[in-house]
């Protein structure tokens, strides 16, 4: 994504991997915190101006190392993140049993 780098955000219980120029949201991948350990992936979104571009799996990525960092477990319920998470099996150690 070039000069786009992931940001994050967590507030209450809902969270956001996101990527933003000039103010504007480009591309989010949300997810509702279930327990202290435990996130639920609801939805990705990508504008137009940026599909086809690995958008989506650049906030996969960033939630997957923070979800690492953290300790978290992901339970994949958008079908893009849950599709991604089927494809690439060196992703799957952050998954909830």
């Amino acid at each position: 994504m070039g000069e786009l780098t992931p940001r994050h955000e967590e507030q209450g219980h809902r969270g956001a991997f996101f990527l933003e120029k000039e103010g504007a949201r480009l591309a989010q991948m949300t997810y509702t915190r279930s327990s202290a350990g435990l996130i639920l992936i609801d939805h990705t979104e990508v504008s137009d101006a940026l599909r086809g571009q690995g958008a989506g799996k650049e906030l996969l990525d960033a939630l997957v190392a923070w979800a690492r960092q953290t300790k978290t477990k992901v339970l994949p319920v958008c079908p893009y993140a849950k599709a991604q998470f089927e494809k690439h099996a060196a992703l799957r150690d952050v998954l909830s049993a």
